[in-house]
């Protein structure tokens, strides 16, 4: 089989010979043999593993992604961040604890900019009001 991972930036792994590789998605971990039937699925924080045309196991750390088979020879899966790596320990431990941690800022910022946002409407509703009440220069 083929597989080929990208982010925006970069293609990160581009490989043929793949005899196995396993992921996982919201459901859980799962496999990939040759001939396996099309399939699209979306991943998640997680390290993907498979076994190459020369025995030895190779692994990528994934910020999340999506990941498709086609015509059972082809995998390919695009994610927004990821980072290929030979020591699974290393990936587990620094990876994607620092993946984790991205996400949990993401998800902060993300509040505080909803957050400021109603701030920034309630004060326009203010100044809109057809009462006139709460509008600048208003007796």
């Amino acid at each position: 089989m083929k597989l080929r991972i990208v982010t925006p930036l970069s293609v990160v792994v581009d490989e043929d010979g793949v005899l196995a590789l396993r992921a996982e998605d919201c459901s859980g971990g799962f496999g990939i043999l040759p001939r396996h039937a099309d399939f699209l699925t979306s991943l998640v924080i997680s390290i993907v593993s498979w076994k190459s045309g020369d025995g030895r196991r190779r692994y990528c750390a994934v910020r999340r992604g999506v990941l498709s088979v086609t015509g059972g020879e082809a995998i390919a899966i695009a994610t927004r961040e990821a980072v290929a790596g030979d020591d699974l320990l290393t990936l587990d431990q620094t990876v994607l604890s620092r993946f984790r941690a991205d996400i949990e800022t993401e998800r902060t910022e993300r509040v505080e900019s909803t957050r400021l946002q109603l701030n920034a409407i309630r004060q326009i509703m203010r100044h809109l009001r057809p009462d006139g009440r709460g509008a600048a220069g208003s007796l």
